[in-house]
């Protein structure tokens, strides 16, 4: 019997070890990149993020990930309603003391508004849903790495303000659970060192004598 139908009608041949641990590389290598500048990803890496996006565990399959795409000139309109917001959580102050705020609108090419769609409805409690859109961030950030790109996943004041939630179109349910900025990296000089395996994980051998 020659190979192919060897391969065909057997077992599928095992995987080099060498390319196994490339994919380990890949996501060992992983960190968050800032600033982040020109270029950012195209329509068709920007499927394959979103795709992995959706590859994440999903206790119900409730799909609860919500993502608003922000790009090119509609930048300039995030940047608005960026300084919007900021002033109407200072009715106080004028206007213009809030227009460093626009410049987060520019902090990368590609913004990526992430939110969570919560079903009340199916029993499964609400901090798994939210796990799923975490899950669904770090599987974006893991493809964004490896497309060469840098990611940066930020929260902060305006994630939690309902009035930018309605702004970007989520329904008044949907929980905004931040932003990935998405671009080619200003620097790849700096590189973060991961911490010591011994301070977070642990064998369980069974319950400890009292």
């Amino acid at each position: 019997m020659d190979t192919l139908s060897i391969t065909q009608t057997g077992a599928p041949p095992e995987k080099d070890p060498v390319d196994r641990r490339a994919g380990i590389e890949t996501l060992l290598s992983r960190q968050s990149h800032w600033p982040l500048v020109e270029p950012g990803p195209n329509d068709a890496e920007l499927d394959l993020i979103f795709d992995a996006a959706l590859r994440a565990p999903d206790h119900g399959r409730l799909r609860p990930w919500r993502f608003a795409l922000i790009r090119g000139e509609a930048r300039a309109a995030l940047a608005e309603v960026l300084v919007d917001v900021a002033a109407a959580r200072a009715p106080g102050e004028p206007r213009a003391a809030h227009e460093h705020r626009r410049q987060k609108a520019y902090a990368a090419p590609v913004i990526i508004a992430m939110g969570a769609a919560i079903s009340s409805a199916t029993g499964i409690p609400e901090s798994e849903q939210l796990l799923s859109v975490g899950a669904a961030a770090m599987n974006m950030l893991n493809a964004i790495h490896a497309l060469d790109y840098g990611g940066f996943w930020a929260t902060g004041i305006d994630t939690y303000d309902a009035n930018l939630k309605a702004a970007l179109d989520f329904e008044p349910s949907d929980s905004l659970l931040g932003f990935l900025f998405v671009g080619t990296p200003a620097s790849r000089d700096r590189t973060a060192l991961r911490p010591p395996r011994t301070l977070h994980v642990r064998e369980w051998l069974g319950p400890s004598c009292v």
